[in-house]
């Protein structure tokens, strides 16, 4: 006798009229249903997690690298006569071209800092002035190309550029005038006085950092020297690389171009840890999300059972008509792993429809619970992202399929065994 080949048409046909169980058996019924939508869930918020996880990771980085310098190099300070340690750089425009000729580097542009309290009106805020001048600030790209800007960045030797929150916070615009003061102004014979100074906005911007818009300010190189009393000198220089992760690999190459006395500071030393503890929470969501997926793939083996008893009497009646252990096996294992398959394809339309209309979704949440959901000063950023990589779909769906079908044989190979003689005995 032939024997028939394995996932034949039959066995699928059997499975088919197990798991639609009719409305006597309607406790099979409905725990196929809760299974299905038990899986379809879990699978839905793994996939939601990781995405966001992602897209909160590359916008993260991404407002960083855009916004900040990928290295900045700095001198050892050397101590004055009046007790004060001097960190300025006298030749930074040497030291600048030096450094641009490193491979990698595709701008060094020498800066000067400092904190400020700006004045409009009467509204008074702190901010951090960075000294640049226009043709290094337009390198900058989240400066220069950032999500909304108003004015002319052009103009940007005639005036001030501000972020966003600071425009906000002072209630000023382009063509208004915004008033710093700083208490390191100009030294005379009673010590040294504040220093205030009045200039125009020509430029805001909104870098997509929270805390860049609301505190950061460029002024022109030559006018933040005179404000700041560094005529001549710069406090740093700020090197932008053409690829940021090879950070570590192009610090001794700039170190030693900038000379003997300089330090650097990369863009992974100030976020790092950061980005660190974002590998970890990812790394524990996993598992967490996991361990829920294996809690609703265990809703199938409950399932399972309850066919299997339920199906005594027919799995007696099979093997009577010639069906092997195999054949039975087959057909149990198809009822639980297509439910399994269905709640993963189910739970990937779910979660690949939650990437996509995730501003939607978020929009909706935040009006139903009044607003406030998601407040920028905590998070930095404006928005929920998501980003939905192929590798963290690819994981999912590995995920969510192995646990339901390694976890299906169990009960399947229970019913291949029964003794047909022992499950007809009392029919």
């Amino acid at each position: 006798m032939t024997r028939p080949r394995p996932f034949a048409a039959f066995e699928f046909l059997i499975a088919w009229r197990y798991v639609r169980a009719r409305r006597a058996e309607g406790g099979v019924s409905v725990m196929t249903w809760i299974s299905l939508v038990g899986v379809t869930l879990a699978v839905f918020a793994l996939i939601a997690t990781l995405a966001v996880r992602s897209g909160f990771r590359s916008e993260f980085v991404d407002t960083i690298l855009g916004a900040n310098a990928h290295v900045t190099i700095f001198q050892q300070g050397e101590p004055l006569d009046t007790g004060r340690i001097d960190r300025t750089i006298a030749d930074y425009q040497p030291m600048a071209a030096r450094l641009a000729q490193v491979p990698g580097v595709i701008a060094a542009a020498p800066l000067v800092r400092g904190q400020v309290l700006a004045n409009a009106g009467d509204a008074n805020t702190f901010l951090e002035i960075f000294g640049i001048t226009g043709a290094d600030l337009a390198e900058i790209p989240r400066i220069n190309d950032p999500e909304t800007a108003i004015g002319d960045l052009a103009q940007f030797d005639r005036g001030i550029a501000i972020g966003s929150g600071v425009a906000r916070q002072l209630g000023v615009t382009v063509g208004d005038r915004v008033r710093l003061i700083s208490p390191q102004g100009a030294r005379g014979p009673m010590g040294t006085a504040p220093r205030a100074s009045t200039f125009e906005v020509v430029y805001v911007f909104t870098a997509g950092r929270w805390d860049i818009d609301r505190t950061r300010a460029y002024l022109p190189l030559a006018e933040a020297q005179r404000f700041f009393n560094r005529d001549g000198l710069a406090d740093e220089i700020e090197v932008m690389l053409a690829d940021p992760d090879a950070v570590d690999a192009l610090v001794p190459a700039l170190v030693a171009a900038a000379g003997p006395r300089a330090l650097a500071w990369t863009w992974r030393d100030s976020s790092g840890s950061f980005l660190q503890a974002l590998t970890v929470e990812d790394n524990v969501m996993f598992v967490i999300l996991s361990i829920l997926v294996l809690i609703a793939s265990m809703n199938i083996v409950s399932g399972l059972v309850m066919l299997v008893k339920n199906k005594g009497r027919d799995i007696g009646i099979l093997r009577t008509m010639g069906l092997s252990e195999g054949s039975i096996l087959r057909i149990f294992f198809i009822c639980g792993a297509g439910i399994g398959t269905l709640g993963t394809v189910a739970g990937v339309i779910l979660g690949v429809a939650f990437v996509q209309w995730i501003d939607t979704i978020f929009s909706l949440v935040n009006y139903f619970s009044g607003g406030g959901v998601w407040d920028p000063s905590i998070r930095g950023l404006y928005r929920l992202p998501a980003e939905l990589h192929l590798a963290d779909l690819l994981k999912s769906v590995a995920l969510s399929l192995s646990l339901s079908w390694v976890i299906t044989i169990l009960p399947a190979r229970r019913a291949a065994r029964m003794n047909p003689v022992e499950a007809l005995r009392h029919e």
